[in-house]
């Protein structure tokens, strides 16, 4: 069952879009659900709903501070109370509400269909709980009853297409000409940073780290519309994120709030741009004139960015037109926004989504935490997003999440492999160690936040997923035992920890190709810890109790038929497994002709050398396992295969060449 619960809530009348004014006389038709449309009524005049907005816009001219924030208030929970009342009118929804209620903590993501352009002015954001609704009383996308997500989406013929699982590749574009307050750029830029830092590589000096963050992020100061047109026409960004003020502008004799960029001319003027020529920077063509994937998701730092003003002439707020456009995910702001609460929504927006977390779960937290952390403001009831989810949208989060996670514990094992470690003695002392364990613990908080409540005594009951976190663990073990081995003028006890941290991740390769037998290549990673010197003496089970002798053979012949069944970079891989069994042949077999070994060897490696045209990752994947063999594992019985092997893979290679390609091997 599905952790979220879909509610589609449909509003219609008849007529065009536009010029059409709130009336309590106009019947719009509500559909919800499979039940009988339900004829609703607002109870709203236009001109009365425009006086009830301007009273929420924050303006303090003139008038005592406390009395218009009373009157504010007033008025948010008086709105809030008559939209509550409205929705309280669809029995459907009331249902699907009660449904999910009985399910436990379980999100019901609301969808808005507007056809009107007068309902996108409604704030149903501020709704209050009517009787009957979870939280009664309450907001009700603020109550923790039963939590509730809404989105807005613009109706159209067929679904907007949506690949939710791409590499993420973050604008941020802003702009803050003279003579309006600056906009807090700097908190953003930390925003966005932070939110990135746990895929960014570590890299030795600032030039470097800037580069890297240079993969993930890019930046335009003192933005123009050209400039984001040129950018994203060079690259497609998945996300992009415009801080800058809001603004009226005329428009067909009438007024829409625009976003004010910098003149491409004279980055001292304004320019106020609208949310079609936007759209068009952002999804228009590159210099071959072929139009790319455009953004995923575009926020908008920018007070009235989801406000529509006018319902004269068509066209909608600027988060509309994005919308409308083809983005499929635009988060904006229906009301002025305060500077602290846009940094708050860039901070928390940014972290959870690059996380992998569920966009509509992501919102239902983010009002919560704009309430807690600007309790005498309503920007909780600001944000709007517009969306568009196709059938499949849970099983591209998931894996986006899987993508992004998998990323994450990469990055913690690379900042483990840190070069210093391999190319020279690390000093000894105290903050070594304290170092290692910040690691080990930031390891584990990233797969307990993968893989939940599940932990590796989960191995038999939880399958495939379990297999994949003993396997991650049994490589961040393995890498702990390097990381202690290695450390200058080592005490008893990091040699103690190394030694235990072998033996666990020996013991967890074992349980994970017991869990799913369908990859050898753990089988053959349990043959490599169970042969290392140290643990010789330790009488280790061997997956399914066949002795590790017996194992080695079984897996060299199992090994030999990939080779032949397997094609491309599967095949490829087999190899590099058969070019290490052959070097632990010299431990599980050695009586076996150690010629045969090398031919072997040859043979593999040959194949593996003419891949690399292909596609490096299967050399660089072994060059780095055989430098551990000769760095850390360094034994008589299969020094000289390796290094021969290891010179005719990578003649002069060093461990740094594989790190720099990112491409380890487990």
């Amino acid at each position: 069952m599905s952790a979220i619960l879909e509610v589609r809530l449909e509003l219609v009348r008849s007529g065009p879009s536009h010029n059409q004014l709130l009336s309590p006389l106009t019947p719009y038709i509500a559909l919800c659900g499979g039940d009988s449309p339900v004829t609703l009524h607002l109870p709203f005049e236009h001109q009365q709903l425009l006086m009830r907005l301007q009273r929420l816009r924050y303006e303090q001219s003139g008038a005592d501070i406390e009395v218009q924030t009373a009157q504010r208030q007033v008025e948010l929970q008086d709105l809030g109370r008559r939209l509550g009342d409205l929705l309280g009118e669809i029995p459907t929804l009331l249902a699907e509400l009660s449904r999910a209620r009985s399910q436990g903590r379980r999100l019901v993501h609301l969808r808005l269909s507007l056809s009107a352009s007068e309902l996108g002015m409604v704030p149903f954001e501020t709704a209050v709980s009517p009787a009957g609704f979870p939280g009664t009383g309450s907001p009700l996308f603020l109550q923790s009853n039963t939590p509730v997500a809404i989105t807005r989406e613009v109706r159209r013929g067929r679904m907007l297409p949506l690949d939710w699982n791409r590499k993420p590749q973050i604008l941020l574009a802003f702009a803050s000409p003279p003579g309006l307050p600056q906009v807090p750029a700097d908190a953003h830029l930390r925003a966005l940073r932070d939110a990135i830092n746990p895929w960014l590589k570590v890299k030795g000096d600032p030039t470097q780290r800037l580069v890297e963050t240079k993969k993930h992020l890019a930046v335009l100061p003192d933005a123009s519309l050209q400039d984001i047109r040129a950018a994203c026409a060079k690259r497609q960004y998945t996300h992009v994120h415009i801080l800058a003020h809001g603004a009226p502008m005329p428009f067909a004799g009438d007024k829409r709030f625009g976003i004010v960029l910098c003149r491409q001319e004279d980055r001292t003027q304004p320019d106020c741009v609208d949310g079609e020529s936007l759209a068009l920077a952002l999804t228009g063509k590159d210099a071959t004139g072929t139009t790319g994937e455009g953004p995923t998701l575009v926020s908008l730092s920018t007070c009235d960015s989801g406000n529509i003003n006018s319902v004269l002439t068509p066209g909608g707020s600027i988060a509309h037109e994005l919308h409308a456009a083809g983005v499929p995910w635009v988060i904006a702001s229906q009301f002025p926004l305060w500077m602290r609460a846009s940094s708050i929504v860039t901070s928390e927006l940014f972290k959870s989504l690059l996380d992998g977390e569920d966009p509509r779960w992501v919102l239902y937290g983010l009002r919560q935490k704009l309430r807690t952390d600007c309790p005498s403001t309503h920007d909780w009831a600001s944000i709007v997003a517009y969306a568009t989810l196709p059938a499949d949208f849970e099983q591209q989060v998931a894996a986006f999440r899987e993508r992004q996670m998998r990323g994450k514990v990469d990055v913690i094992m690379d900042r483990l492999d840190d070069r210093t470690l391999f190319s020279r003695k690390v000093e000894a002392g105290r903050n070594d160690a304290e170092s290692l364990s910040r690691l080990d613990l930031n390891f584990e908080d990233v797969l307990s936040h993968w893989f939940g409540a599940a932990s590796c005594d989960d191995g038999d009951r939880l399958g495939a997923a379990a297999a994949v976190r003993l396997s991650l663990t049994a490589a961040w073990k393995k890498r702990l035992g390097i990381a202690y081995s290695v450390l200058e003028a080592a005490s008893e006890t990091n040699e103690r920890r190394a030694l235990d941290f072998y033996r666990q991740s020996r013991d967890l390769y074992r349980r994970a190709f017991e869990t799913e037998p369908t990859l050898l290549w753990r089988a053959v990673q349990f043959l490599s810890l169970n042969a290392l010197p140290v643990l010789r003496d330790d009488n280790a089970r061997a997956p399914f109790g066949i002795d590790a002798r017996e194992w080695w053979s079984i897996a060299i012949r199992l090994v030999e038929v990939q080779r032949q069944s397997l094609e491309g970079a599967l095949r490829t891989f087999a190899l590099t497994d058969l070019v290490e069994l052959n070097l632990l042949g010299s431990h599980y077999a050695p009586k076996r002709n150690r010629s045969e070994a090398k031919r072997q060897v040859d043979d593999c490696l040959e194949d593996i050398l003419n891949f690399q045209q292909v596609d490096r990752t299967p050399a660089n994947a072994l060059a780095y396992q055989l430098s551990r063999y000769r760095c850390f594992w360094k034994d008589s019985e299969w020094d000289k295969l390796v290094e021969y092997a290891l010179q005719t893979l990578r003649p002069g290679f060093s461990l740094a060449d594989a790190q720099d390609d990112n491409e380890n091997k487990d």
